[in-house]
């Protein structure tokens, strides 16, 4: 796991909230505290569209909403005068999108092996704050995937050109 202080608030929050960067991770969760408290269950509930209509927006097979079609609601829950107080985005990476990162990575780890692989984006007492993380399915003794899952979540952030300093 690591953890990393983004100092460029404005220009992060630009990325996150308005560019497409991010539209492939999938929602675990979110927090936003502005005048009232929003918390977003990023689960999909199967029963608001028909099979066709999921589909059609590429959620079949998935348990949780990719972040790009839950994007302009936390844009609009975000944006105006005041910096909400807090707020948490847990994102992790989708099925195909996990196997891809697990088969560069070199492991002998299966997607089976793994529950999830997140980006944590945590803004609190004014520090805008990213962590990796890694959960499995059962205990690992062998960390090295989690320090090759750093080496991709900072290889993403460089490409994406976002500022970071390690914690």
């Amino acid at each position: 796991m690591k953890a990393l202080l983004l100092p460029e608030k404005k220009e992060f929050m630009n990325l996150l909230l308005r560019s497409e960067i991010f539209d492939n991770f999938l929602v675990s969760e979110a927090s936003v505290h502005t005048i009232v408290k929003y918390d977003i269950d990023g689960h999909i509930n199967k029963n608001f569209y028909t099979e066709q209509e999921m589909a059609h927006k590429k959620l079949e097979g998935l348990e949780y909403l990719p972040y790009g079609q839950l994007r302009p609601f936390c844009y609009s829950l975000i944006k105006g005068r005041h910096t909400p107080s807090y707020f948490k985005f847990i994102l992790m990476l989708s099925p195909s999108n996990m196997k891809n990162t697990l088969q560069a990575s070199g492991t002998l780890l299966a997607p089976e092996d793994i529950s999830a692989i997140f980006l944590n984006i945590l803004y609190q007492n004014q520090q805008l704050m990213l962590t990796t993380g890694v959960s499995y399915q059962t205990f690992i003794p062998d960390k090295s995937f989690d320090k090759e899952w750093d080496k991709f979540a900072i290889s993403f952030l460089k490409k994406n050109g976002i500022i970071f300093s390690e914690i």
